[in-house]
């Protein structure tokens, strides 16, 4: 009978590794992280949707680099200097505030006015004095009002996910329990997926339902920022909660947990890209995130070219894209609860932390050789009933689910731990400057190499190739990285036996769950 019970015990922890008292931390972060997952997924299918299908896929090296980095930059010198000013509470707040805020007035305001504020006759003109390789630049210019949504959408994953919610995780969690909560954690940000994909499939399929002389784009438009203002106020509401009924009870939470670590004098935005850059630690940490950034926007805006061809209209744009998120969603769950956190648990944090790459520099290779050479395949393709168009959005589909499934399962949550042992300047400010801004110099690295090929080649098709091996240089250098950075995460972490004996669970608390 005892055998029984501890198997049992085996198979619960192996599937659910948390207790019963820790569900009462647990469920609330699991709740934010779904509900910022939700927008995100929302707000990344929609700028897709309006940069696209109004500017080309070509536009989005250009707004990477021109628009989104500096906005990035603009943000993080806002956010240290508040850091020095407001409470961590006080400065959550003022950093939700004006997202939930544009994203409301996107809807009602500017969107439907667009045709008055874009400077149409003006990009004409200047087309006519530029290389035809610049045509994203006077894309985006041209339709500014979906440039600025694409900024906010892309500030929205790395400040509300990557800062907000994983600095805030990363305050309250021992790494014990980050072992054992993250990629729980994760499955929230999932299972949003599984939600807002048909929601997005939804709305985008309302066409047929409006009246004549009604857009259905504006329809789609306003239900879905309706969704995002909502799930802002309970990311609100939640995070209020947690300070009020979590934070307070010393089994989840205590001071010293923060105060205990080595304190750092407040510096200087410059001061703390000088500190960061003379840390091994967080130049491996930075090589991680800019590398994943460089290689999935290389491919992504291949996809992104192939799949415009194949779906030109908003409506049509934003169906696909709400199918690919509720897959990526299934995907990812399956991931979390068979791969993830059991990854970690047995093989350690190295070997957890270079899968992505792997899988993203094998499923990469599988797409960049259909679509360089889907002319050849034209014969076998035709056999299977389908166009060589058609065989390049799939392939590019299933790389990206497999790419995100991976990151959302593995790559996030070691990232996240690799902060855990650090000290408070760290934490605030290495954190800020690498996922806010590192996240956005990788993905503009991607669009700054893009924009010289375009500029030099004119198409995305005809830059394939060099993608293709520029994709794989990368992702090795990543591979290097991580693990040379696990390295320094074991040493971290074996010198600081405290953090896990503050997570050992009571013995009658064990007795309880078991029973």
């Amino acid at each position: 009978m005892a055998s029984d019970k501890n198997e049992f015990g085996k198979w619960r922890s192996f599937f659910w590794p948390i207790h019963a008292f820790e569900l009462k931390k647990v469920l609330p972060m699991f709740l934010m992280f779904f509900c910022i997952s939700f927008n995100y997924t929302i707000l990344r299918d929609t700028k897709d949707t309006l940069l696209v299908t109004t500017a080309g896929a070509e536009a989005i090296p250009f707004i990477k680099v021109w628009l989104v980095v500096p906005c990035a930059v603009a943000f993080m010198v806002i956010y240290v200097k508040l850091s020095n000013i407001l409470s961590k509470d006080k400065l959550f707040y003022a950093v939700i505030a004006p997202f939930i805020l544009f994203f409301a007035l996107f809807a009602t305001v500017i969107y439907p006015n667009r045709e008055v504020l874009h400077p149409t006759d003006l990009c004409d003109k200047i087309q006519h004095f530029l290389p035809a390789g610049l045509a994203g630049f006077i894309g985006i210019f041209r339709n500014w009002t979906a440039g600025a949504f694409y900024v906010m959408a892309e500030l929205w994953g790395s400040v509300m996910l990557s800062l907000m919610f994983w600095g805030f995780a990363n305050d309250i969690t021992r790494v014990g329990e980050a072992k054992r909560f993250y990629a729980l954690f994760g499955i929230g940000a999932n299972l949003a997926l599984l939600c807002s994909g048909p929601a997005i499939i939804l709305v985008s399929n309302i066409r047929d339902r409006v009246p004549d002389g009604v857009d259905p784009w504006t329809v789609s438009l306003n239900l879905l920022m309706g969704m995002v203002v909502v799930a802002g106020f309970v990311i609100m509401a939640t995070y209020r909660w947690i300070n009020k009924n979590v934070l307070p009870d010393s089994r989840f939470y205590s001071p010293e947990d923060v105060k205990g670590k080595k304190e750092k004098p407040k510096m200087s935005m410059k001061e703390s890209f000088l500190y960061l850059a003379r840390s091994p630690y967080m130049l491996c940490l930075a090589v991680l995130v800019i590398g994943y950034g460089i290689a999935i926007n290389i491919v992504e805006v291949t996809w992104k070219s192939q799949l415009k061809m194949q779906y030109p209209t908003a409506n049509e744009y934003s169906a696909f894209m709400g199918l690919f998120s509720t897959i990526t969603g299934a995907v990812t769950v399956l991931m979390m609860l068979f791969v993830g956190g059991n990854v970690i648990r047995r093989y350690g944090w190295t070997r957890a932390a270079v899968v992505t790459p792997i899988v993203l520099l094998g499923t990469g290779s599988i797409f960049f050789a259909l679509v360089i050479f889907r002319e050849h395949l034209g014969g076998v393709i035709s056999m299977l009933g389908t166009t060589p168009l058609m065989i390049a959005v799939i392939a590019g589909m299933i790389q990206n689910i497999m790419s995100k499934s991976c990151k959302y399962s593995l790559f996030d949550p070691t990232k996240e731990m690799a902060y855990i042992p650090l000290d408070q300047e760290q934490k605030m400010k290495g954190k800020a400057a690498i996922d806010v801004v590192g996240a956005r110099l990788g993905k503009s690295g991607g669009a700054l190499i893009q924009q010289g090929l375009l500029i030099a080649f004119v198409t995305i098709s005809a830059i394939t190739p060099y993608l293709a091996v520029i994709l794989a240089i990368v992702i090795v250098a990543w591979i290097i990285a991580a693990k040379a950075l696990g390295k320094q995460f074991n040493a971290l972490t074996s010198e600081t036996p405290t953090e896990e004996k503050k997570d050992e669970v009571p013995a009658q608390v064990q007795a309880a769950d078991a029973t």
